[in-house]
């Protein structure tokens, strides 16, 4: 077999070649760091310390080690074929078409909804400082966009991040490299100044420093917004195509946009936390759980420097409140737009949502993008509520990078690696663990929202997608989709969980044992339904996502009676639902390496990222 390259020739005909390839290393880890340092750092300081109280300090670094090792995975993917919107293109050149359905419309569910959240922290920290504006209201505790001064606003927001989006990646990442710099000073001088007003006492209120317990702390990761403020390394990836020299900038990148962002958030929560004035936030001294509900809660970091008395950097922050979420808004904007555009690449979605403007930018995918944000502004209009949901989704996604990797080094192994996942055996098996702990630690309630729409999403590839690949009839396709979307739309309805953020099933619901048996029968029914009217290459794609429907319940299932669960009294109580998620994620590990086999998928993507004359097409056949 004659030689691959080490890396494509520029040239190389790739299926992003409308794409422009303008982004230099700083650009893209801007990119990365940009994402995460938005709306997360106005919020999650106070949301981690109610969770896990002072022990929020080490939250983050667990989150931060988390997810650097969830993404070694993808750096070897990243490197080995760059794609924009790559999350969503990687599975299926391991497992096929069908685990590549699930992955993306998840990852891409998480992603669209994030523009909304962007949105939703630049009004909730204006209209807790401007309440004449009525932007907000209080709801059960819970501070949200009010309807029509809020919502609206919302609106013309996201519509602010289509318009700078549609001129293209090159002005997007200008502007983004001068804003993200301010990102960046604003915080540095935020925990600067609390760190004046610091009081050593407050790290040991309300029962010392681990106030909250284990259980806290890791529920900061998720609830408490930490999972979400390192969620921006993946635009490293959903950006890659259009990186310059992406076998050497990815790599970086997305360690740069985990590191830096770590550095700023353990300042901020340090500095909150010896700042924090109970009398002026209206709660009790050591009442950690009380702070969501606080006084402080549309507005933590401006609260403390105000009490701190630091009122003039306060309206610095009050400035930087606008412009850090609505950048990260718009990055994540194009992130989505990229999303859609991979589904239309990869025969997932309608072609036309892969047509570029004349700045290389897939416009119908990102009116799209723009239309389903706003629709998501509707039944989540409160920050704390949606975040969780988004961290569940786009964690999700990045399981699958553990299980990519040591597949492709068996089905692929004549492709050289610009970069090697060193030990990839350990570090694949325990990021796999990794991802689906901070899955896991979402919680129920985000998680049971989360599979509804994506379980939902099952009955597009049924209609859609497996018939215009030819692997099933169209009728045959849209009948049994049809009758599966009933069926699943029944029995969401009846499970009482459905828009439901309460923590509580409906009184009038199901219980969790009828609701997860009918949930596990209908999507089993309708894929072997799928799979006895498919075609040999159907039922093969079908089989190769198999594992990831199964992974996806029983996490549920665990979730439900773990320790993050609605029951009062889990039967799975912390530490042993951490052993039975140890023991589910390595023999789901397992399930996934056995499942991967050599693609159609994988085979079109050597032949678009190598010149045709290096690949020996027959050898590869018989690998």
């Amino acid at each position: 077999m004659s030689t691959l390259p080490k890396t494509p020739p520029r040239d190389a005909a790739t299926p992003d070649g409308k794409l422009k390839r303008s982004l230099g290393l700083w650009q893209l880890t801007l990119l990365g760091v940009s994402t995460q340092i938005g709306s997360g750092w106005l919020f999650a300081v106070l949301s981690a310390a109610s969770a896990a109280g002072p022990a929020a300090i080490v939250s983050w670094i667990v989150g931060a080690a988390l997810f650097v090792v969830v993404s070694l995975p993808w750096i070897e993917l990243g490197t080995l074929f760059p794609r924009s919107g790559g999350i969503v293109r990687y599975p299926s050149l391991s497992h096929g078409a069908f685990a590549g359905w699930v992955t993306g419309w998840g990852y891409w569910v998480g992603t669209v909804c994030l523009p909304a959240v962007e949105a939703q922290a630049v009004l909730t920290y204006l209209g807790g400082r401007f309440p004449q504006l009525g932007l907000l209201r209080v709801d059960n505790g819970i501070t949200m966009l009010a309807w029509p001064n809020g919502i609206l606003c919302a609106f013309v927001l996201l519509l602010g991040f289509f318009v700078l989006n549609f001129f293209g990646v090159r002005l997007l990442a200008k502007v983004n490299t001068w804003v993200t710099l301010w990102k960046v000073a604003v915080p540095a001088v935020t925990f600067v100044l609390l760190f004046f007003a610091f009081k050593s006492a407050n790290l040991t209120a309300g029962g010392g420093f681990f106030a909250q317990g284990s259980h806290g702390m890791v529920h900061a990761l998720a609830t408490g917004g930490i999972a979400f403020a390192y969620l921006g390394s993946r635009q490293v990836l959903d950006y890659g195509g259009e990186a310059r020299n992406p076998r050497r900038d990815i790599p970086l990148a997305v360690i740069g946009s985990v590191l830096i962002p770590m550095v700023v958030y353990l300042g901020l929560q340090i500095g909150f936390l010896g700042a924090l004035d109970w009398s002026d936030a209206g709660i009790s001294v050591g009442d950690w759980a009380a702070l969501t509900a606080s006084d402080w809660a549309s507005s933590p970091l401006f609260s403390a420097l105000g009490a701190a008395g630091f009122g003039a950097f306060a309206t610095v922050l009050l400035i930087d409140a606008a412009v850090s979420p609505a950048a990260n808004g718009w990055v994540t904007l194009g992130s989505a737009t990229r999303t859609s555009f991979a589904f239309a690449n990869e025969g997932y979605a309608p072609r036309g949502l892969g047509k570029v403007n004349k700045h290389g930018v897939p416009w119908l995918s990102l009116a799209v993008s723009l239309v389903i944000s706003a629709v998501f502004l509707l039944p989540f209009p409160s920050w704390y509520q949606l975040v969780s949901i988004i961290s569940a989704g786009l964690v999700l996604s990045y399981l699958m990078g553990s299980a990519i990797v040591p597949v492709l080094r068996r089905t692929a192994p004549e492709i050289p690696r610009a970069w090697r996942l060193p030990a990839s055996g350990f570090w694949s098996a325990a990021g796999f663990a990794a991802g689906l702990f901070i899955v896991y630690a979402c919680g129920f309630v985000s998680l049971v929202q989360l599979l509804i729409i994506t379980f939902a999403g099952l009955a597009v590839y049924g209609a859609y997608t497996a018939p215009l690949q030819g692997w099933i009839a169209p009728g045959t396709g849209r009948a049994l989709s049809a009758a599966y979307l009933a069926s699943w739309l029944w029995i969401s309805a009846n499970g009482g969980w459905f828009l439901n953020v309460s923590g509580k099933a409906q009184q009038w619901s199901w219980g969790f044992p009828v609701y997860f048996a009918a949930m596990t029968a209908a999507i089993g029914l309708y894929l072997l339904a799928l799979r006895a009217a498919a075609t040999p290459e159907g039922r093969r794609q079908l089989d190769g996502g198999t594992w990831l429907i199964g992974t996806l319940l029983a996490v549920l299932a665990l979730s439900h009676y773990g320790e993050f669960g609605p029951l009062p009294h889990p039967p799975l109580s912390d530490p042993y639902d951490l052993l039975a998620l140890l023991v589910l994620s390595l023999a789901c590990y397992v399930w996934a390496l056995r499942s991967g086999f050599r693609t159609q998928q994988l085979d079109r993507a050597v032949t678009e990222d190598y010149p045709t004359s290096c690949v020996d097409h027959q050898v590869v056949q018989r690998l």
